[in-house]
């Protein structure tokens, strides 16, 4: 019996179970108001996936680049912008998020202030 060498499974480029999260995380990403912001956690509970934070910001990742969904009003529990602080994507976000109205007090949101509670 000859052997032959293993190929490996192609690698789906969207699935349907991951295409229908990626919908529902952008429909929730729509709700969320200017001037608000929503944790990755928060994010993809209001999209109907708990537990899946880290899946909202796979997706957040893989946003294209002049998208117009709202990804800058993401941030992380503790009421920080996740990006480095020297970055590029950090700068934008913070001018966008101060833009609508939100401001920081040491590089930190009061999400008692400024988070979304749909």
């Amino acid at each position: 019996m000859k052997k032959t060498a293993a190929t490996p499974p192609a690698f789906p480029t969207e699935d349907s179970t991951f295409a229908r999260n990626k919908s529902a995380i952008y429909l929730a990403l729509m709700a969320v108001p200017a001037g608000k912001v929503i944790a990755y956690g928060q994010l993809a509970k209001l999209a109907g996936l708990p537990g899946a934070a880290r899946l909202a910001g796979k997706v957040l990742c893989g946003l294209p680049e002049h998208t117009e969904l709202p990804w800058h009003r993401v941030i992380n529990s503790q009421g920080k912008i996740s990006l480095p602080e020297d970055s590029p994507g950090y700068k934008e976000q913070k001018r966008r998020l101060q833009a609508e109205g939100v401001e920081f007090k040491n590089n930190k949101i009061n999400l008692r202030i400024y988070g979304y509670n749909n």
